[in-house]
């Protein structure tokens, strides 16, 4: 369920990262489309990370040791 939810919330970045260069290429100077979709990725970035921090906190997620 966690892993999904980080999935979900990524691919929310990318669609935010393409609608943000959509809006760059069409929109020119005076939009705050793309500032909006920029604060949007922004938002969902750190929303994975802070998913991220806790699972490991929590044990949900565990890290692989190095094999060396």
């Amino acid at each position: 369920m966690l892993k999904i939810l980080i999935g979900i919330l990524f691919i929310g970045v990318l669609v935010s990262l393409f609608s943000g260069l959509f809006f760059l290429v069409k929109d020119g100077n005076d939009s705050k489309r793309l500032a909006n979709s920029l604060s949007v990725r922004v938002g969902l970035a750190a929303a994975i990370l802070i998913i991220i921090v806790i699972a490991l906190y929590t044990g949900d997620l565990q890290l692989h040791q190095s094999p060396v």
